[in-house]
Formats: C-alpha cells, structure tokens, sequence
C-alpha cells in the first residue's frame, strides 16, 4: 500500500499486475472464466455482500483493463455493477431542523415538495423536488444540505448523470474532458480509465523479438512520483522492461515553449495547448474562443515527432500522470507521433508483473531537458517557460499571464476571454488543480511536496538554456 494514496488504488494496481503478468507469460484468460487468486484470493467476500457480486466487479475491472468497452469512444468508463452504493443524493433535511415555526423553506419551495410531521420536522418529496436549492438557502439552521456522490463533487463539467433505471453513474460523453477526476474520487472504484498495458506489452515483446526501437517518454511530474526509489532506478526499470531508451517530455515541453512564444508574440493572445483536457474543456464549453487555442502540439505529440522523425520505424509510448493524454492520441494531429499512453500507476503494475524491483537497479541518466521544459509538470511552469522562450528568442513581448489551477480557474478565465475583457494575453490552463503533478494516473497525490520535487529535479538540468536543449535533443 505504500506505493499508493488509496485501497481502491492498490485494488486496481492488482487486476492491472496480473493482467500484464498473463500477457507477458501468454496465459491471459480471454474469457474471464477464472480470477487469479492474487486479484481475489479469498473465497469469502471482503468488500461486498457477496463474494458472486465481488467477482462479477472484478471481472469488469480486468475487462477495463485489457481495453474496456471498444464502442464507447470515451477512455473513461463506468461498471454499473460497482456503482451501487452511493445513496442518489440531491437536497435532504439533516437532523438540524427544529421544527421552526417559520417555515421558510416551505414558503420559498416553487413546487410544494416541502410537507411537515406532527413534529413540525421539513421532509422533501423526492418525486416532486427539482433541486434548485431555494429551501436551503432559506433555512436559517442549514438543516438542508445538498449531498452529492463523490463522483458528481470531483466533475467540474458536470458530466456525471444518474442512471433512472439502476441508480448508477452515467458519463455524458459530450461534457467529459476525460481528466479522471471521478476516477479518482470514486470511493467504490465504481469508475475506471480504459487501460492500453496490453498493446504496450505487445510493443515490449516485439521490440525484444524484432529489434524494433520502442522509446518510453515520460512525463516531467515522474519526479514527483515514485518517493520509495530514486529517480534514476526508476529510468533503469523501465529500460529493464524492455524499452530501447528512455526521453523526457520535458525536452518537448522546450520545444513547445519556443514555438508557443513566437506564436503568442505574432498572435498578441493565446491559450496553451500542453493540457488535453483544457483544450477540449474548450471546445466542448467555450467553443467562440477556440480561434485562440495554440496551434502548436503538446509536448507529448512534439518529442513524438521528434523521435519519428528522426526514426519512423520507432514506437513511442507517453508515460505519465494523465488518463485525458489517453483520449489525445486519438486525435488526428496526434495520431502519427505517439502508439500507446500509460499512467504512472500502470507503469508500475508493469514493473512488478515482472517482478523488477527497482530499489536495487543502479540509477541511469535522464538529461534531455531545460530547468523550463521540467516546470511544466506543476502549475505556472509552462508561463514561467513561455516568458524564457520570448527572452532567448529576442522577441517584443511582454507576457501577462493567466495562471489558471483547476476548473473553475480556468473558467474564469475563458469566460473573460469570451467577453472580450480578458486583460492577461496568456491563458496557461490546467485542469488537474497544481497541474499534472495531480493527475488522477499518479501514483501519490502530494500537491505542495510534489512541486518542490519536479523543482528540485529541474535544477539539476545540465542545459543552459531551451534552445540549447532542443539544439541538443536526441534519440
């Protein structure tokens, strides 16, 4: 459990390790006819009201994690089965109400769901309720409370739905920005993000058997992740699993902060385009701005062009914090440039399907990048590169940021810029709070901690400058 925030974490490392245990070993159960005790090793229920329903769940959870549903185009998916223990929710009397005589929240109620007891105690008619929250609002005792799932608190977009029929969680594909906070949140582990180890595996084996070159680009916040190993012994690890080399997305990151500022000093004003789930958040909420969005690639897509364009036989794979890097390699503009996304939690199911232990590997190098390109990981650091970029490149502008942590700073932000009073030229959006170093696919979710370690780790950059970086970029 030390490698990990939660229990439903651990849970879905375990399907996630044995799954990739099978496939390395080419002994996975198509069929899901047998569960491998170390997933469920008990004959006895542990987590639910029987052990039929237990093993039902966990079948889905391996189905998720060889690929999920192929017809839902979302990377994030729901198990019904999972998603049964969360009351509906939506405004209900606590037991604060005093049986007032007032009765403000009968009066204000515009559809009478509000009746009393003998005790003069508020009960709302759920049938009739339709949860504008006027009672609550009135209620000087605050005896009324809006209870939400976990699911519907974690979604900014909204895009969490009650199934009528079952009570269940539904995702309304056209509102999701796949950023996996509800992933996150779930407490039943009802939610989960469609997992591609299996392709990955199958990269690793053909790169051994066929001499392919398979590069793994990991994402900057990996130096905040990880804490039981040292950086390096983690580079080693991933090199014994099979990959040719290893790249940071940092180095892209350098990249794309050259090309970004020249873009925002031609253009005057600009919305960065590093996180997926904030440019969809745009073109799905705030689609009169979409003219603003970079053109520019994600560091992710851009080391990708890097590496195959130096080498178009090379598999790439993005290894990082993001389920929304998933849902971005389906893009057209992406598409070419990167074969397979994992998250950090993947890589280390990874890791120990192969029992590699990563504590007693010697530590290997990984100086692709700039101080600039590694900040990228945490929130301000792709502003703090874009200002460096405008410097080193001579160029006339001044940047005056929107430093934007989390949704409803973003929104914030997109709404001004929609009105056309947006003061700031640079929108830097993030929609993990702190930035990627809060993915819902990290390991530990550390916030302050976790910045002082990408930082930390950006100082040890050998590069002098961005364009010395990308001068000296390499595969």
């Amino acid at each position: 459990m030390y490698k990990f925030d939660t229990k439903v974490q651990h849970l879905k490392y375990r399907v996630l390790r044995e799954i990739a245990r099978n496939a390395f070993d080419d002994t996975l159960l198509k069929n899901f006819s047998e569960i491998p005790k170390t997933i469920m090793p008990n004959k006895e229920p542990t987590m639910r009201c029987c052990v039929y329903k237990e093993r039902a769940i966990i079948t889905e959870r391996m189905k998720i994690a060889m690929g999920g549903d192929e017809s839902n185009p979302n990377v994030i998916e729901v198990m019904p089965i999972a998603c049964d223990e969360c009351p509906v929710g939506g405004y209900q009397v606590t037991d604060s109400c005093r049986g007032c005589i007032a009765k403000r929240c009968s009066d204000v109620c515009p559809v009478g769901a509000i009746t009393f007891d003998k005790n003069h105690q508020a009960h709302i008619d759920k049938s009739k309720c339709i949860n504008c929250g006027k009672c609550a609002n009135a209620c000087q005792f605050s005896a009324i409370h809006n209870y939400k799932r976990p699911c519907q608190s974690a979604c900014k977009m909204d895009a969490i739905e009650i199934n009528e029929e079952d009570g269940s969680a539904l995702i309304n594909n056209d509102k999701c920005v796949a950023c996996g906070a509800c992933v996150y949140r779930c407490p039943f582990g009802a939610i989960m993000d469609k997992s591609y180890i299996l392709e990955v595996i199958e990269m690793i084996k053909d790169a051994k058997a066929n001499g392919t070159k398979l590069y793994a680009m990991v994402a900057p916040a990996i130096a905040s992740q990880f804490g039981y190993a040292k950086l390096g012994q983690v580079i080693s690890g991933i090199k014994e699993l099979g990959f040719t080399d290893v790249k940071e997305v940092a180095l892209g990151a350098d990249m794309v902060a050259l090309k970004e500022a020249a873009e925002l000093a031609e253009k005057g004003k600009l919305t960065s385009s590093c996180c997926p789930a904030f440019v969809s958040y745009i073109e799905k909420f705030y689609p009169q701005v979409k003219e603003y969005i970079s053109h520019n690639l994600s560091p992710m897509a851009e080391l990708g062009k890097f590496i195959k364009e130096q080498d178009p036989t090379a598999k790439t794979v993005f290894i990082g914090p993001c389920t929304a890097k998933k849902a971005e390699i389906k893009r057209e503009s992406v598409r070419p440039y990167v074969d397979s996304v994992i998250t950090f939690e993947e890589l280390q199911a990874l890791l120990d399907s192969r029992d590699i232990e990563i504590t007693e590997l010697p530590e290997d190098d990984l100086n692709d990048a700039s101080f600039y390109g590694r900040i990228f990981a945490h929130s301000g650091g792709l502003t703090g590169a874009a200002a460096r970029a405008i410097e080193e490149q001579g160029l006339d502008f001044k940047v005056v940021p929107a430093t934007c942590s989390g949704v409803d700073e973003c929104k914030i932000a997109l709404l001004k810029l929609s009105k056309g009073i947006l003061k700031e030229n640079f929108i830097e959006g993030m929609i993990c709070e702190g930035g990627c170093i809060n993915g819902a696919g990290c390991l530990t979710h550390m916030g302050a901690k976790a910045a002082t370690k990408v930082d930390t780790h950006a100082k040890q950059s050998t590069a002098e400058s961005i364009k010395s970086a990308v001068a000296n970029g390499s595969i």
